[in-house]
C-alpha cells in the first residue's frame, strides 16, 4: 500500500498517479534484512503522503481532472477509489491478523457474544 500511496498521492493534482519511478512488483518482496520498523515506517510514510494531498485539495479540487494509469478521473473519484481499494487491503491485513494471532487476538469492535452486554451498557444518545 506505500508505494501505491506514494504514486497516487504525490503531485497528486499534475502527474499522473502511476508514477514511471514506481516499481510495483518490488514492493511485494521483502528481504531478511526488512524489519517490523521498516515496513511500519513504509505504512507512516504512505498515510502522511495521501493526508497531505487531500489536506491541500480546495472546494474547487474537486471537479479537477486527474489520471491514473492515463484514466481521467475526477479528484473525488480518485480519492475514493484509493480510499475503496486501501480499505480492502486493510481487510485483508485485518483478516490475516487475526487468523494468525487466533486467541490472542484483541477485537477491534465489539467481541462476539458481548453485543447485548454492548447495548445496554453504551451511554443513550442525547434527548433534550
Amino acid at each position: 500500500m506505500a508505494g501505491n500511496m506514494r504514486s497516487r498521492f504525490s503531485d497528486f493534482l499534475t502527474t499522473d498517479g502511476e508514477k514511471p519511478e514506481r516499481f510495483r512488483d518490488q514492493e511485494f518482496e521483502l528481504n531478511a534484512s526488512t524489519t517490523r520498523d521498516d515496513v511500519m515506517r513504509w505504512w507512516d510514510e504512505g498515510w502522511v503522503q495521501v493526508f497531505a494531498a487531500i489536506d491541500s485539495l480546495k472546494p474547487e479540487d474537486v471537479m479537477h481532472t486527474v489520471t491514473i494509469r492515463g484514466e481521467p478521473h475526477t479528484v473525488l473519484q480518485a480519492v475514493n477509489r484509493q480510499i475503496a481499494h486501501y480499505a480492502g487491503h486493510i481487510g485483508q491485513i485485518i483478516f490475516l491478523a487475526k487468523h494468525l494471532r487466533s486467541n490472542q487476538w484483541n477485537t477491534l469492535s465489539i467481541p462476539r457474544g458481548k453485543s447485548e452486554e454492548y447495548k445496554t451498557a453504551r451511554p443513550k444518545p442525547y434527548k433534550p
